[in-house]
């Protein structure tokens, strides 16, 4: 069975989280995108949403916590190659992202870690196919 998956995250700036994810090479659906919210192409499977404050809060009872003061999620990616994962995080930080931590290494797994401008953590890595069973 083939599911999709659509992350939802709150945004401060639509128009500035899109042009920060697109310099990441990200596209998006414009079918699903308006002036409350972007559906970012992440995979033939995989989107995020990138929606408003208010958008977000219409579909939960919880208050829209601060992904600069807390963590709610990682979202990890898995990439091609240790160079994507390195290009990636080198796009993200010029575009207006920060890497929080360094480089983890592994031997079989290269994990690199970068927040986008709302603080949304993002894990792209690399695994070496060889080694997994």
């Amino acid at each position: 069975m083939s599911t999709k998956m659509f992350v939802n995250l709150p945004v401060k700036d639509l128009k500035k989280s899109m042009a920060f994810y697109k310099a990441l090479g990200f596209t998006f659906n414009p079918q699903f995108t308006d002036d409350t919210a972007a559906c970012m192409v992440i995979s033939e499977h995989n989107y995020a949403m990138l929606l408003t404050h208010e958008k977000f809060a219409s579909f939960t009872t919880k208050p829209t916590p601060d992904a600069h003061q807390t963590t709610g999620v990682l979202v990890a990616l898995a990439l091609e190659s240790k160079t994507a994962v390195d290009d990636m995080v080198a796009k993200a930080i010029k575009s207006g992202g920060k890497e929080p931590k360094p480089k983890q290494d592994y031997g079989f797994m290269v994990q690199r870690t970068f927040e986008d401008p709302d603080g949304h953590t993002w894990e792209p890595f690399f695994m070496d196919p060889a080694t997994v069973t």
